[in-house]
């Protein structure tokens, strides 16, 4: 493992902060994350581990070991025919490895493409779009305990699994994720609830379509939507949609016959946050180069030269904003380092 010292972080992370690690170093097998482990022990600095750079915000120069998950490989380890269990490494770009499953001709993964990151990162948000979230098709992973360096095969049970949320993210000093695997089925149900999905596929007369075609869809309304973050920086959405009681969402949808809202588990009602924000008014909206996206109200974005301060004072604005106008609050989805 090669360890370099003051690197910028700027092309590692997808709001195009420019930040600098004190130390920096990839692992590309388990052995070089021990290693980094053993480094970061020896000198009692912080250990950070870095995927894709696109659910991070940095606050400041991470004084400490950046570790950027490098490893890389799919394995098909079973196949029946109709079902398989298919294991990537950490590393793997996600979104090259949903198209990997979806050649071979499995369905299961087609509603999060595009989304930005990595394999191993993607556990820790339990990544969700369209109706569809990871746990939907996880089978299990393999971690590394940072206290003791043991690795452990996790379930989906053992990962707690919530709406963008796990036992990883909310241990965020413990583990390692190495690698993960997902059950997918050659004939698996196609989800098609979401409304922009179903036009997308009517609009070109696919009737029938199979889990390559909702992908298609699923891409051209993301590019539709949502900025690349090579060309302006962002971290996709930046804040949950919220959830809140039956009776809190009836009351609002007295006061707002267009509300989007969505029943969900136990009773409550998911809210789309993009809606709140751009009934607040704050759709396209630019202080300086921070920013809220003009054609999607959930994204902020770095116009070029934005700080994160910037960007975390854009936001709290926004915060209390729609806490004011709607009773509503929002929680950020990045992480804030």
């Amino acid at each position: 493992m090669t360890v370099e010292e003051g690197v910028s972080l700027k092309p590692y992370n997808t709001f195009g902060l420019d930040v600098r690690a004190r130390y920096f170093a990839e692992a590309n097998d388990d052995q070089q994350v021990l290693e980094a482990l053993s480094f970061a022990r020896a000198r009692g600095i912080p250990l950070l581990l870095l995927g894709g750079g696109s659910n991070l915000l940095f606050s400041r120069d991470p004084d400490g070991l950046v570790l950027r998950m490098a490893s890389r490989g799919i394995r098909v380890l079973e196949d029946d025919g109709r079902r398989a269990l298919i294991e990537a490494e950490a590393g793997e770009p996600w979104h090259p490895f949903v198209q990997f499953t979806l050649a071979r001709g499995f369905a299961g993964l087609e509603n999060l493409s595009l989304i930005p990151g990595t394999v191993g990162a993607a556990p820790v948000q339990n990544i969700g779009a369209y109706g569809v979230e990871l746990k939907d098709a996880f089978s299990g992973l393999d971690a590394l305990d940072r206290s003791d360096g043991r690795l452990v095969a996790f379930d989906a049970e053992a990962c707690a699994f919530g709406y963008r949320d796990s036992l990883f993210k909310r241990e965020p000093e413990r583990w390692v994720i190495l690698r993960v695997r997902f059950a997918l089925d050659r004939q698996a149900p196609l989800q098609l609830d979401y409304g922009p999905l179903r036009h997308w596929l009517a609009e070109r007369r696919i009737a029938a379509p199979s889990a390559l075609d909702v992908s298609h869809a699923v891409c051209a309304i993301r590019q539709e939507k949502l900025p690349d973050p090579s060309v302006l920086g962002n971290a996709g959405s930046f804040f949950k949609n919220p959830l809140v009681s039956a009776d809190a969402a009836t009351r609002l949808r007295e006061c707002y016959a267009d509300l989007v809202a969505y029943p969900v588990a136990d009773g409550q009602v998911k809210l789309a946050a993009g809606w709140l924000i751009e009934r607040a008014g704050w759709k396209g909206f630019r202080d300086g180069d921070a920013g809220v996206h003009q054609n999607q109200a959930l994204v902020l974005v770095n116009h070029g030269q934005a700080s994160a301060a910037d960007i975390l004072g854009l936001a709290q604005r926004i915060q209390a904003d729609v806490q004011a106008r709607f009773g509503v609050a929002l929680e950020m989805e990045p992480n804030l380092v």
